[in-house]
């Protein structure tokens, strides 16, 4: 019979291994946190975007109902008084306001600008086959504190 003793085997953790266990499932946790307060934080961002982009449409809307011309010439002092598309190149307006002037609530940061221009104009595309003054390039821009500003681009001919 052999006396020879057999090496015990090690059960269980040592205090050194459980500490770096914990750092590195802490580090890991610190860093979803992160991700997922940044995330928490751009979640109001689509809200935004979307409350900018109905801006946008409307004001398009708005200005391709208009008739292509108007009866007389030159900008009127207030948009209730515009009667053609070309009446709001160069509208500008810091806070939203409805076509009657009224503020839009919870809007009062927004920023919207109209740009309308022709064919052949400095950055405008020339249109193959209809006449510079028979078209019009109609750009809405909105833009909001924080969020990536919109631009939406319409055309209209004369009828």
């Amino acid at each position: 019979m052999s006396t020879e003793r057999r090496p015990k085997k090690m059960a269980g953790v040592t205090l050194i291994e459980l500490i770096i266990a914990m750092v590195i499932i802490g580090a890991a946790l610190a860093g979803l946190v992160a991700a997922y307060n940044r995330a928490n934080i751009a979640s109001a961002d689509p809200l935004v975007t979307q409350q900018m982009l109905a801006v946008a449409e409307t004001m398009m809307e708005e200005i391709m109902q208009k008739p292509f011309t108007g009866a007389d010439p030159g900008q009127p002092a207030s948009r209730t008084l515009y009667d053609e598309i070309g009446d709001y190149n160069g509208y500008a307006q810091t806070g939203i306001v409805n076509v009657n002037g009224d503020p839009v609530a919870g809007l009062g940061n927004y920023t919207v600008k109209v740009v309308v221009d022709r064919p052949g104009d400095p950055g405008v595309p020339a249109i193959t086959g209809i006449n510079t003054g028979d078209a019009r390039r109609i750009r809405v821009d909105v833009s909001a504190p924080g969020a990536l500003p919109i631009s939406l681009t319409g055309w209209r001919t004369r009828p």
